[in-house]
């Protein structure tokens, strides 16, 4: 039996796509891609390496603007946050490190500044990351414990819901899109790592600690 890689539990066959298989998972509410047709480290760093994001594409800025207002509007200057999975670029980091509070890079790829993930955060961001994702429950068992009491973990995915028809969702024909969430999932994900609150809006999501 494919366990959740989130919640442990048993999960059951969803469908096929391209010749990959996804499963389903009752307990979270999660829909994530078999393990056996995930792509390689290498595959995946050079799709990664196609992103031409910069501070200046005004497409990509405005596309992040909600998260971006939302931590500028929220937190102090002299507060400390985190971009994890910042990318090659580090847009989010490099705008708010000028109009807000000074903000790390983090990325296991581009920034792999490991002694960050020792320190704690009043607030970390983590944009079109999360669905990325091969070990989640690892992933936000460590985001909870870098962020400080009150802090948040502030995260931009695109969530599925009982009305999307996944055959025809756009979000997961991307190779390197292997987890998928709904507001449900991020229930559980709220409830199991302790955090005290969630807020969803449309694909930004809040968590406080």
């Amino acid at each position: 039996m494919i366990k959740c890689p989130l919640c442990g539990s048993n999960t059951s066959y969803y469908l096929s796509f391209r010749h990959k298989d996804y499963r389903s998972c009752n307990h979270c509410d999660s829909v994530f891609l078999d393990e056996k047709f995930i792509i390689s480290k290498d595959k995946e760093m050079k799709r990664y390496s196609l992103h031409n994001t910069s501070i200046n594409d005004s497409g990509y800025l405005k596309f992040i603007k909600p998260l971006l207002d939302y931590v500028v509007q929220k937190f102090k200057n002299s507060d400390k946050g985190l971009d994890f999975g910042c990318g090659k670029e580090g847009v989010a980091a490099e705008y708010l490190n000028t109009n807000g509070p000074s903000v790390d890079l983090y990325d296991p790829y581009f920034h792999d500044n490991k002694h960050l993930l020792s320190e704690t955060y009043d607030f970390i961001i983590s944009i079109e990351v999360v669905e990325h994702f091969n070990n989640p429950d690892k992933e936000f068992a460590l985001l909870h414990k870098m962020l400080k009491k009150g802090g948040q973990l502030i995260l931009m995915t695109d969530l599925f819901t009982e009305n999307t028809n996944f055959s025809n969702w756009y979000y997961k024909n991307d190779e390197t899109h292997i987890f998928f969430y709904s507001p449900k999932t991020f229930l559980y994900i709220k409830e199991k790592y302790g955090f005290d609150s969630l807020v969803v809006s449309n694909r930004l999501i809040v968590l406080t600690k």
